[in-house]
């Protein structure tokens, strides 16, 4: 193996671990941000959804949701509203 060759193949090498570093530590960023997330709810904070609407209206929400839904699926079906 010359010197050139052995010159690639450690550049190389070099390349690797530093995008395979800084992948992992994208990685654990991502998993420490949704370990915050998923904790934030637990604290009282993260009751809110949408435009800062609270659990009641989130109720709400789903009810309307759930309407439409089932709209479309008549609609869908061929059935007169």
């Amino acid at each position: 193996m010359t010197s050139a060759d052995l010159l690639i193949a450690m550049t190389a090498l070099t390349g690797l671990i530093v995008v395979a570093a800084a992948a992992l530590r994208g990685w654990q960023g991502w998993l420490t941000f949704k370990t915050r997330e998923l904790e934030r709810p637990a604290t009282g904070h993260g009751a809110e959804i949408e435009g800062g609407a609270a659990s009641g209206m989130a109720r709400i929400e789903i009810a309307d949701l759930k309407e439409r839904i089932r709209k479309l699926e008549a609609i869908a079906a061929g059935v007169d509203l």
